[in-house]
Parts: structure tokens; sequence; C-alpha cells
């Protein structure tokens, strides 16, 4: 059984808050898992690779993307057809490998696109691209948060979704994502719009569990956040204006909270002129209220995921890093920010294999110069070494 050690690099796993200094890595090739962790002198393996006293952190979990979506389009490109839709999501997917995010949730692919690109990276057809929970399409009612063209399954009543969630599961869908409220991106709602009810969403929370599946809400507004929680959704994604009594109820049923802080951050810091007024409106007027709402949550004790709704307007496949900088921004700690990735990988149930570096976890890593426990600006390191299953892919 070959294997490789990696020798002579500083350690951050991503679950303690301490980098380890002269540590080393043993991976077994053949299954890309960590063999043995450790620090002083390394076992001989088949070969050794020197990193040079640089930083190894895990690679990161990002469990809010669209793939499919065009972040130059003040749309986001939802009307795309098929074809461009999917060689746009094949370049984001390298573009997020290569920026060092190597598992991914999808939250809403058009066409499906998610489920079909992960079937062919399952078989090797697709290389050089993180793994994928795939979502399909999202669920949304006629009129509501993403209704574009062959984008959401319009559903508008228990028995629609459950219907809809039902074919979704079948074809490959492996995180049900459902529209609670309105948002930036559609021009006649808005984040106070309550939408799906709590009925329909807990018909699509029930299916999605009775597979072992995971369950997340668009809810950016009141009363919408809270019907996503009663309904017993898995994560909210956006929570901007999640109040007391509904980080009371995600406490008690251990709720995740995904912030997507860079996603609203992105419009105003670089839309204007590019995109509708109103739109840059929406997010502005929401920034400060967000932070607020969002770290108090997090200071209660809700448990946040890393995750960036990367492929709306200006937040490229990119600028995940950009993620820890705003939460440290806002008075996290630079561990507290990095943490958010491990717990991203607790969402989506893969925690076991995936997020930090220990024995019996794939070797996803990746090698920067400075140490992002002092700095978690180290992360955005254009030209940083990315390995996967203990191979380097960039």
């Amino acid at each position: 059984m070959n294997k490789t050690t990696y020798t002579n690099l500083n350690l951050f796993d991503g679950k303690s808050n301490e980098v380890k200094k002269s540590a080393w890595l043993v991976v077994d090739d053949a299954s890309g898992k960590i063999d043995q962790v450790g620090t002083g002198d390394a076992p001989s393996t088949d070969r050794q690779v020197d990193l040079s006293g640089k930083y190894v952190m895990p690679g990161m979990v990002n469990c809010h993307t669209h793939i499919c979506m065009d972040p130059t389009a003040g749309d986001g490109g939802t009307g795309a057809n098929v074809v461009d839709a999917t060689v746009h999501a094949v370049q984001h997917l390298h573009d997020l490998l290569k920026s060092g995010v190597t598992y991914i949730r999808e939250c809403g692919s058009t066409f499906d696109i998610d489920i079909t690109l992960n079937e062919l990276r399952k078989k090797g057809v697709l290389k050089k691209v993180p793994e994928i929970l795939p979502s399909g399409r999202p669920y949304s009612m006629t009129g509501g948060h993403g209704d574009f063209p062959n984008f959401a399954h319009l559903v508008d009543s228990p028995d629609e979704i459950r219907k809809a969630v039902r074919k979704g599961l079948k074809k490959g869908t492996m995180a049900i994502k459902v529209m609670a409220t309105g948002g930036v991106m559609t021009p006649g709602d808005f984040m106070a719009d309550p939408q799906l009810s709590i009925e329909e969403m807990k018909v699509a929370a029930d299916e999605a569990h009775h597979k072992g599946r995971i369950i997340a809400a668009h809810a950016e507004g009141n009363p919408g956040i809270m019907n996503a929680i009663k309904a017993g959704v898995d994560s909210i994604e956006h929570g901007f204006y999640v109040n007391d009594e509904e980080i009371d109820l995600m406490l008690k049923q251990g709720t995740y909270l995904t912030p997507t802080l860079v996603a609203d951050w992105a419009i105003p810091e670089y839309g204007e002129g590019k995109m509708p007024d109103w739109e840059i409106k929406k997010a502005a007027d929401a920034l400060d209220d967000l932070y607020n709402n969002i770290m108090h949550a997090w200071k209660r004790g809700v448990p946040i995921t890393l995750g960036t709704d990367a492929g709306t307007p200006f937040n490229d496949f990119t600028m995940t890093p950009m993620e820890f900088q705003l939460m440290v921004e806002q008075g996290a700690t630079n561990f507290d920010s990095l943490e958010t990735s491990y717990t991203s990988a607790k969402l989506m149930k893969i925690d076991k294999e995936y997020g930090t570096l220990e024995p019996n976890k794939y070797a996803d890593f990746l090698v920067l110069d400075n140490n992002p426990l002092a700095d978690v600006k180290a992360v955005q390191q254009e030209d940083k070494a990315v390995y996967k299953k203990g191979v380097q892919v960039y």
C-alpha cells in the first residue's frame, strides 16, 4: 500500500484554534485519506513531499453556491439556455476549486444541471472540480423569488410541492432548497414578503428527511424566517432579519444559519452604474441590519456555516475567502470565521470524512504562504496550492 508523507508544514487542522509547527501528514495514496498526523520526526513512506514550512489548512466547504448563474449579469444570467448555463457551470466549478473550495452544496441550479454534472464528476468525466451536494431546481411559489424561466419548480399547494420534491429526489437531488421569502434579485418581491407557507415547506422537509436528505430555506425577512424554522428546515439561508424569537427556536431545533455576507456586500460595493438602482438599494438598505442580526445570532450560539451565494451579482466563484474577512470585520476571531467551513460540513452530513484534517478523513487541503489564524486574509492568496484527496489539482 503506497503512502505519501507531507513534511515540514505548519498545520491548522480546522478543528482546534492552533497551528501545529513542524507537522506532517501521511496520506494513503489509494484511498486519498489521511493515515496519520503528527509533529516532529515524520515516518518513512514511499514518497516524501517537503512543503517548505508553509501553512496547511482544510479545503473550504461552501454550502451555498449557484454554479449556473452569471455574476456579471444583474439577473444572474437566469435566462441562459442549457448549453450556455452548462459551460458557465463547469468554469465556475473550476474557479471554486482553484480558490480552495473542495466541496459545495448547490442551492438552486437551472435545468438541474448540477445533478448531471455531479454524475459526470463521479464517473471521472468531469475533472478538477469540487465535490457536489446537488440541489437541482429550487422550489418557489408562482411569482415568488426565483420565478425565472427554467430555474425553479413553481408550486402552489402542499400536494404540488410534495410531488415536485419527490420528482427532484428521484432525479438525484440531495439538498432541497425552498423559497420562504422574497429577495434582492427578483423585481416584484421584497425580503419581508412571506412566500411558501409553513404547510408547504413542512411537506418538503418531511419528504427530504424521509430520504435522509437536508433542506435549506431562502429566508431573509420576517415572518418568512419563522415560517421556515417552524416547517423544520435544516438551515436558514441569509437570515438577514433573524430575531430573538427565531433564534430561540433555532437553538432548540439545531437549525443552522448561512449568512452569505459577501453576496449582499458585493452589490453596493461593485454595482453602481452596472445594475438597476432598485436592486442596489435593496442590498444597501439591508447591509448594516444583516451584519448586526447575523452576529447577534452567532453570539447567542446559532451554528454559522460558510456559504457565499456565489453566482449572484459581482459575487464570483473565487470570493469564498472574503466571507471570512467580512465576519472578522464584524467582530469574530480568525478561528471563529474559519470554523464556519467545518460547520458547513456538519450541516451537509459529510463531517466524518471532510472539513478537518484528521486520520480517516480525505486529504483535501490548501497550502498557504501565511498563517490564516494570524490573518484570515491569508486564505485569499491567489496562487495557493490545492490538494484533493492527496493529489495536487492546482
